[in-house]
């Protein structure tokens, strides 16, 4: 079996509670060079996961390294700039969400995959938890007739808690994130109700606020209002004030069922039928922040995978720029008090 010899660029906490890990435990990867700005924190992540270079430019790196693949893991203004150099360098790209701060930057990041015939994968994580792909192989199969309703949400206390730099992260910083919660939360979501509904979003109300954290300049809350082409319309809501405990739930209402995923503490999906019965699903519970992180979201066991078997990563950079754009949207709704209508982008 071939190992790829991997880069890792950005070593704040997704990096190290998720894709260094990660590659560390998958036998067909080597983690040949770590980069970040900091560079006694590159140091640290270089030792403790066998890096043999470290580095503070990525543009260094990518002209001195021969490697195979890289995860972008910066704050969210570098993800397009980086990406792209490293396409065009020649490697697979593994990219945090949102995967851009534009359409337009999404749009060249996957124009250069193509140009170079690199893989381009966004890590949207939620369409690979248990609950998540049962509950859209319930869908499938019609067990729950036709699809109504739904409300998803994603809220915990804030990336303070988690972030390498703490209540200095880059996070709440309008020029480096350029989105708050929705990018770093709600995102997650918009992709999850594609995945499971099947079916695209033509219109998005979203009203947008800071109104839980003092001195930051993107959102901390907001609430959507989702209507897919179809005719499907729900809530997707995102927050950085939902304390003490992170709520990670989805509910859809159907014809013959309501699933409830992620809605309680012992079964990860709950489907209710018409008829009275119930059927509950222990599966395992979703990842967490609060958990430390360590378990394993197969985003970086999936790219792998996708790159030695040459097969198109679930979540490639038209999947990543369409949940994007739902976020886009709620974002410019909450801007013109108006409901954006999204079916140019899926059309």
């Amino acid at each position: 079996m071939t190992t790829l010899k991997i880069a890792v660029i950005g070593c704040g906490s997704i990096a190290q509670h998720r894709h260094l890990p990660e590659y560390d435990m998958n036998s067909n990867v080597e983690i040949t060079a770590v980069c970040d700005i900091v560079e006694e924190r590159a140091k640290e992540v270089a030792e403790k996961f066998g890096a043999e270079s470290v580095y503070t430019d990525y543009h260094t790196l990518l002209e001195q390294e021969n490697v195979d693949a890289v995860s972008v893991c910066t704050p969210n203004y570098l993800h397009a700039p980086v990406s792209i150099a490293a396409l065009k360098a020649g490697c697979h790209v593994l990219c945090e969400k949102p995967m851009a701060t534009s359409k337009e930057e999404a749009e060249e990041m996957i124009q250069a995959a193509e140009q170079n015939g690199r893989k381009l994968m966004i890590g949207h994580n939620q369409r690979f938890v248990p609950s998540h792909q049962k509950a859209k192989e319930l869908i499938q199969a019609g067990e729950l007739g036709k699809i109504y309703s739904f409300r998803t949400t994603f809220g915990h206390g804030g990336p303070e808690g988690w972030s390498a730099e703490g209540k200095d992260t880059w996070f709440f910083k309008k020029d480096k994130a350029f989105i708050g919660a929705m990018g770093d939360l709600g995102v997650h979501k918009a992709d999850l109700l594609r995945y499971l509904l099947g079916e695209e979003f033509v219109d998005v109300a979203g009203f947008v606020e800071n109104n839980a954290k003092e001195n930051i300049t993107v959102d901390d809350n907001a609430v959507c209002i989702l209507r897919s082409e179809s005719g499907i319309v729900g809530t997707l809501t995102a927050s950085w004030a939902y304390k003490p405990n992170e709520d990670n739930s989805t509910v859809i209402y159907g014809e013959k069922a309501t699933l409830r995923l992620e809605d309680d503490p012992k079964y990860s999906l709950i489907a209710h039928y018409t008829d009275g019965s119930t059927v509950n699903y222990e599966l395992g519970q979703i990842q967490s922040n609060d958990e430390g992180g360590q378990s394993n979201s197969h985003v970086v066991e999936h790219f792998v995978e996708s790159i030695l078997k040459d097969t198109d990563p679930l979540i490639n950079g038209e999947e990543g720029m369409k949940s994007l754009e739902i976020i886009l949207g709620a974002m410019k709704s909450g801007e013109t008090r108006q409901i954006s209508s999204l079916e140019k982008v899926v059309k």
